[in-house]
């Protein structure tokens, strides 16, 4: 009985949000008005005419354009990725006559239902990520059970069908999937319009996970829609179940009289052979030494990285070409492990080439690392690596190139930091924790990067931040929380003091240098001290003792003078959370994107900043510095203390506790 009532329940929630999503609809009036006997309304109907049997025939995607500009019409339709065509076509049919009538002089429109969507307009549409308007609808039943549980898991649900949605090819972009929280199944539905890249689609469903504060956290079902991507979830099953099972195998061809004898030798003579094959194969086993199962998992693995990372090798003399023979004019720079070079492919590609140091004591750890980790990962904030080259000592890294060099380059340049206003500075920090976001959670092993500073995120044309540099990074299974290691590398003013003091590493390490990173975005200062007045602090302390006496616009930087002084001072805030002395208290990376998402989320009050960069290190531990490093003492009062330049640029390798 109660379960009846609780599918009773269920099925009246359902019925709410089935008919709310039936009834969304937007018409804008951005782009004008058409009458109705101009030749954008005849191009229009036109369209609007074949839609419903061209999109049911393929694939359930349909785009088409009808005339010239001005009146050029472009529309879209789609139906979900599991309804059968003649639902698809009844749906489609439905919608182009309802979004005539709600919107029936309007350029642009677009129209969602509970199995399709269908859009309008007289601007490009095709191959372009439209992330508004937004709408949310949600079951008006919540969550009983734990709601923490509860959203952590629709989170990794929602992650992983990402993933595979975006890698779907360009007739379907479609995941279904489920999980279970507290007893609780969990079913979701993720689409992207087939037009758009993998990485477009990951950034629109990324965006749309984003609005669940905003639209249904702690309820039982909901549902966000973008003109470009959308996702459902309910306790209850709403889509198809076989919708992305591979279609039936066709049947055997039909034989005739002559091949029975074939067959019934095929018959007697198949398990024949088995058999003795079988026999083979026993005695073969019971006279081999019996080995460790785990050991031949391991080699297994060890085997499929090489035979990856083989795939991925450039010959040496090409990438020596392409640079000019290594010429100090295609140089970029120079890191704690080699040189980078410009080059340029045969075919007209442009390539980095960091070509690592032969004397460096850590650059074939360097080198396997990078090439065994950043092959297999593919995300629009991290650089990709193209490929490796190995002749004799010369060991050399390939990687996209990205032409607007880092972070560091701008930021800290009185005159390019003009360049970056607030918009492009959020957008950085956003970019950059979805980056880290991927590498800790929804990368296929968990990975610390260990190195994260400003030099080490790159900007590419557009200015969308790219991290680089994994020489240094940790993996982590994902059942794991903390590391230890005796041999401590990064940048001193980035490393979170629990790693620096005793060699303990986790995500919550990298979250550390993000918010150190975020502060030096937002204020223009380096992490190290600089003068305020008649006082010297450092950055941490002197946003910590702002934001505490309510003057945080102070270390805001003067060159931005348009933007949101509201959303800066979020990001201060956002800031000194993840710079917690408390691992405990520092946030996710998962909760930081939350927190840049979504403005109504109320944000905790930090506790004070782990002012561990003065005495602390030199008092309780010894350390050398990189062969690279440049030494120089400071000459500012009251950081006698710090035994690094200026600039900040200083690796620490080989911490050793006394």
């Amino acid at each position: 009985m109660a379960k009846g009532c609780s599918r009773l329940v269920f099925f009246f929630s359902f019925l709410i949000l089935a008919v709310s999503i039936n009834a969304q609809n937007v018409c804008s009036n951005d782009v004008g008005n058409y009458t109705s006997n101009s030749a954008y309304k005849t191009n229009l109907n036109s369209v609007l005419s074949s839609i419903a049997s061209n999109a049911a025939v393929d694939y359930g995607f349909y785009n088409e354009s009808a005339g010239q500009e001005p009146d050029k019409v472009n529309v879209f339709a789609l139906c979900r990725g599991d309804i059968a065509t003649d639902v698809c076509r009844g749906c489609l049919e439905n919608a182009t006559q309802e979004i005539l009538r709600v919107c029936p002089n309007q350029k642009q429109a677009i129209i969602w239902s509970a199995e399709c969507m269908l859009r309008y307009s007289n601007k490009t549409i095709f191959g372009v990520l439209e992330t508004g308007p937004t709408y949310y609808m949600w079951n008006v039943n919540n969550v009983t059970d734990d709601v923490s549980l509860f959203n952590q898991a629709l989170q990794d649900l929602l992650r992983r069908l990402r993933g595979t949605a975006a890698s779907g090819n360009s007739q379907k972009k479609f995941a279904t999937g489920d999980t279970t929280a507290s007893f609780r199944t969990i079913y979701a539905l993720e689409q992207c319009t087939p037009d758009l890249s993998e990485l477009q689609c990951s950034d629109c469903l990324d965006r749309a996970i984003g609005e669940i504060p905003n639209c249904c956290s702690g309820k039982i079902g909901g549902r966000v829609l973008k003109p470009s991507c959308n996702f459902r979830f309910e306790t209850e099953r709403f889509y198809n179940p076989t919708a992305n099972s591979p279609p039936p195998s066709p049947p055997p061809p039909a034989e005739g009289n002559g091949s029975d004898t074939a067959r019934t030798v095929i018959i007697i003579l198949i398990p024949t052979v088995g058999f003795v094959i079988l026999i083979i194969f026993i005695c073969f086993f019971l006279r081999r030494k019996p080995r460790d199962n785990s050991k031949v998992k391991s080699e297994a693995a060890a085997g499929d990285e090489i035979n990856r990372a083989e795939s991925l090798q450039f010959d040496f003399n090409t990438i020596r070409v392409a640079t000019d023979n290594f010429s100090d004019a295609n140089k970029l720079g120079q890191g704690g492990f080699g040189a980078v070079y410009k080059g340029r492919l045969y075919d007209g590609a442009e390539i980095a080439v960091k070509r690592l140091s032969r004397d460096s004591g850590q650059g074939d750890l360097e080198f396997k690392n990078e090439v065994l980790l950043v092959a297999n990962l593919q995300h629009r904030n991290l650089v990709r690596l193209l490929g490796f080259s190995l002749e004799g000592n010369e060991r050399l890294l390939i990687y996209e190139f990205v032409p607007n060099t880092s972070l560091d380059h701008f930021i800290f340049d009185p005159t390019r930091r003009a360049q970056l206003d607030w918009e492009r500075r959020y957008k950085i920090i956003g970019g950059i924790a979805r980056g880290l976001l991927y590498l800790h959670e929804d990368s296929r092993l968990r990975i610390i990067h260990r190195d994260l500073k400003t030099s080490n995120v790159l900007l590419d044309a557009e200015m969308t931040p790219k991290i680089a540099d994994f020489g240094m990074a940790r993996l982590f299974e994902m059942d794991e929380t903390q590391g230890n290691t005796s041999r401590i590398v990064g940048t001193y003013g980035y490393m979170a003091p629990e790693y620096a003091m005793h060699g303990q590493y986790s995500v919550k390490s990298d979250v550390f240098s993000f918010g150190v990173l975020v502060l030096e975005i937002i204020s223009g200062q380096r992490n190290n001290c600089f003068r305020n007045g008649e006082t010297v602090e450092d950055l941490l302390s002197s946003a910590w003792k702002n934001w505490r006496e309510g003057t945080t616009v102070n270390i805001i930087d003067p060159t931005l003078s348009s933007g949101s002084i509201t959303e800066m001072i979020r990001c201060i805030h956002i800031g000194l959370l993840c710079v917690q002395e408390n691992v405990a208290s520092r946030p996710t990376m998962a909760s930081v994107v939350l927190m840049l998402n979504s403005y109504s989320l109320t944000l905790p009050v930090p506790s004070e900043p782990a002012f561990f960069m003065d005495s602390i290190i030199e008092s309780d531990m010894s350390f050398s510095l990189a062969h690279d490093s440049r030494i120089t003492e400071t000459d500012q009062p009251g950081c006698e203390n710090l035994l690094l330049s200026g600039n900040n640029e200083i690796s620490i390798t080989d911490l050793y506790p006394r």
